[in-house]
């Protein structure tokens, strides 16, 4: 699977959701790095996956069938990335992505809204984030996500959500 995107004239952000592939590993890793340079000092914890994830690692992952990774490309550069992963009849969201200098712009909305669509099998949506992580837990809860437990990890939770789907 390769990256697409849309152009129109008469559109100047002419980025749009599309799906990501192996081609697009160095690419996903590096935004990954980025993003979760927040989520790390919020919770004072720098060995998160996401930061220790390999490139290796991270390729294995997209060559999986039961997961869909899906990107916005702004100018060429990709500013925003997820990861869907295919689990029975439900979907578990992860690495929402966005990178630092674009947070802010509903990028991370436009990936969640289009995540919850990839598998129409999907009954509910799961995910997970850091208890410190504010404006994460902002964002679920404003698109109707429910925390359904909580595991300690360190000196901090995660804090674990869903979303009925139909």
């Amino acid at each position: 699977m390769s990256t697409t995107r849309a152009t129109t004239p008469d559109n100047p952000d002419s980025s749009v959701v599309a799906v990501l592939g192996l081609d697009d590993a160095g690419e996903i890793l590096t935004l990954q790095r980025a993003a979760y340079l927040t989520e790390a000092t919020a919770h004072n914890d720098f060995d998160l996956p996401p930061l220790t994830q390999t490139l290796a690692e991270l390729a294995e992952e997209l060559a999986d069938s039961t997961v869909t990774a899906l990107g916005i490309h702004d100018d060429g550069r990709l500013i925003g990335a997820v990861r869907v992963h295919r689990s029975e009849n439900a979907a578990e969201l992860g690495r929402l992505i966005v990178a630092p200098d674009r947070q802010g712009q509903g990028i991370g909305t436009r990936l969640l809204l289009h995540a919850e669509t990839v598998y129409p099998e999907a009954s509910e949506i799961r995910l997970f984030t850091g208890e410190h992580s504010i404006a994460n837990l902002r964002l679920y809860a404003r698109h109707g996500y429910h925390e359904t437990g909580r595991t300690s990890v360190g000196d901090y939770q995660l804090v674990h959500l869903a979303k009925t789907l139909r």
